[in-house]
């Protein structure tokens, strides 16, 4: 994998380049390999040896606390040192200022070794990155800085028991805490009661504090929640209460854990039903749990896509490196599994012993498949990573462009590898044969594991409503045209080189099919008639990132015979070949704006 990762890095994104510009002026090619040479070490030793102990031994409440493995607590150390939660930070608040592109490249080591382990670093620095854009000075310095620093870790509380992705209709409560609420240091004080679910990390022992942000609702005039989601707003609410000086007050806030959900995969990773402000904890005299306001009220959602952005795309690495892992374990096991021979013009000649499995087309088909998904899954998280960081040193048209490529491709990073990648999971059991389903093999983990992708930071079907439903036609469609001129520009880059024209031909092709079914869809100008085939419209359209992703990659695969770049070409030629002539499918009830689904009586199920 560190082959193909510094390939992607300097090859491909020409990462090195970056090291010109101010803010990176202190790295080299050097540096870069010493943060992903650490972050693999560190992987290597504290997350791969124990990803299944923490997937057998799940974390549990003894009464007073949540208990995870000791090596849960040595891997989050671990990481916590490395320096990574605060790795693309300015120097001033403890940073070492790497590009987004090489920091995104040395996650993907933790992703693949341990996925449920070492207490969710992306939670933590995506609270983190939320407060330093729209905290309060003091909340940058008390909050964001404590969690950069690893001494507390985050979370994000958005979903309830009868609200998960419609946030609309969260019933969690903020009212001013007293006459003087605005008129506290850390930010204006609210008492917040509900309940939050399916939150990741939100009770544990790792580290010595836990900064909630959560979404509430600030009653009006009349004591009646705003309907909608305008009427939400977002709050700072620590497991722990501190001073100024983030100091611990030894108050305990009004947090409850009400239960420990049990998963199907990441199961390192505690999932809780908090309850804030039942009175379990009643703190300075009263039921309810402390909150700080952060940005305006109202304004809570909007802040929180900031930190929910950011989480798709690291859902999207994370779901790419556990296909990975599934691919590298199969292909291992290809090359050693002796089973069959080969089939000649007089049957198979039995006299002869068995062969090994990767010399079977169809196990050749099986790994090829998982290699073009993860390979190109793990180009796409990369490119968008190289996109944040133009969006935040590029001149003001680079940025301004990546800035909307990077909200048009967001959809496509967390989604497709989600499904695609747990694909290649499925094939790398189906190459295992029935070793595959059994706990000797890590494949079925990995499975298990990548499936939670799918429903992590907006369902598949949300997804595809946000695509569909709102970036393609923002703007005037704005997103999608500059999109397309990208595209365009790698097709006539590559119809120049050899062995390119064909894949690049088909790549026209199917981005003229992608902006005809656009056109088709919302023909009427009625959501109701564009939207119910949302879920088709992002399968093909993800396929059509994927293969201009795999055609620009192949022009910077050296020619040759190496067996590196021979597996790069044979890799896009398999996603263009298998692939990309599935758009067809999903595009026509696009196009037709099909009703099968949408006009269906329940009760016919």
């Amino acid at each position: 994998m560190r082959s193909t990762i510094d390939f992607l890095l300097y090859d491909w994104l020409n990462a090195e380049a970056l090291t010109a510009r101010a803010r990176f002026a202190d790295h080299s090619r050097e540096t870069f390999a010493q943060v992903l040479d650490t972050c693999e070490r560190i992987a290597r030793e504290k997350f791969a040896p124990f990803n299944r102990l923490v997937d057998t031994q799940e974390p549990h409440f003894d009464g007073e606390k949540v208990v995870l493995p000791e090596c849960s607590h040595a891997a989050a150390r671990a990481y916590v040192e490395s320096g990574m939660l605060a790795a693309a930070q300015d120097y001033e608040i403890g940073g070492m200022q790497l590009p987004c592109t090489v920091e995104m490249a040395a996650h993907a080591f933790f992703s693949k070794a341990g996925i449920g382990l070492g207490g969710g670093g992306m939670l933590t620095s995506g609270n983190a990155n939320l407060l330093m854009a729209h905290g309060t000075p003091m909340q940058r310095e008390v909050f964001a800085r404590n969690e950069f620093a690893g001494r507390w870790f985050g979370t994000m509380c958005l979903s309830e028991p009868q609200a998960g992705s419609g946030l609309s209709d969260i019933a969690t409560r903020a009212v001013p805490d007293g006459d003087d609420f605005e008129a506290d240091p850390l930010g204006a004080r609210y008492r917040l009661r509900g309940n939050k679910m399916w939150i990741s990390n939100g009770e544990h022992e790792l580290t010595e504090n836990i900064v909630h942000l959560v979404l509430a609702k600030i009653p009006g005039p009349d004591g009646k929640l705003i309907p909608g989601t305008k009427g939400i707003s977002l709050f700072i609410v620590p497991k722990k209460l501190v001073n100024t000086e983030g100091e611990l007050t030894g108050e305990r806030n009004d947090v409850a854990l009400a239960g420990l959900n049990h998963k199907l995969g990441y199961r390192g990773i505690p999932n809780t039903l908090l309850n804030f402000g039942e009175g379990k904890f009643p703190v300075r005299g009263a039921a309810g749990a402390i909150g700080y306001l952060v940005g305006k009220p109202g304004e809570g959602l909007r802040c929180m896509f900031h930190m929910m952005n950011e989480a798709r795309i690291a859902v999207g690495l994370g779901a790419v490196m556990l296909g990975y892992a599934g691919y590298e374990a199969s292909l291992e096991y290809a090359k050693q599994r002796a089973q069959g021979r080969p089939m000649g013009p007089a049957g198979k000649d039995v006299s002869k012993p068995p062969v090994p499995i990767i010399e079977h087309a169809d196990v050749k088909r099986m790994l090829l498949a998982q290699k073009s998904y993860v390979e190109g899954g793990l180009a796409l998280a990369l490119y968008c990573a190289r996109l944040v960081d133009e969006q935040h040193t590029g001149d003001a048209v680079a940025a301004q462009e990546a800035a909307l490529l990077l909200e048009m491709l967001t959809p496509i990073a967390k989604s497709w590898p989600s499904e695609w990648c747990l694909e290649a999971n499925s094939l790398a059991i189906q190459v295992h044969g029935g070793y595959g389903y059994t706990r000797d093999f890590p494949v079925e983990q990995y499975w298990r594991d990548n499936r939670l992708n799918m429903i992590h930071e907006g369902t598949h079907g949300i997804q595809a409503l946000d695509l569909l439903g709102r970036k393609v036609v923002m703007d005037g469609g704005a997103g999608l045209k500059l999109l397309a001129s990208r595209v365009n520009a790698t097709i006539e880059r590559a119809g120049h080189v050899e062995g390119l024209a064909e894949p690049a031909n088909a790549l026209a092709q199917a981005l003229a099919q992608l902006g005809a079914a656009t056109k088709a869809a919302w023909a009427t100008g009625d959501p109701q008639d564009a939207l119910p085939n949302a879920t088709p419209y992002l399968q093909a359209f993800g396929h059509v990132v994927l293969a201009w992703i795999w055609l620009d990659v192949a022009l910077a695969v050296p020619g040759g015979a190496e067996p590196f770049a021979v597996g790069k070409r044979a890799a896009a030629d398999y996603f263009f070949h298998y692939e990309l002539p599935k758009i067809g499918a999903w595009l026509s009830v696009v196009s037709s704006r099909d009703a099968t689904c949408r006009d269906l009586d329940p009760a016919a199920f």
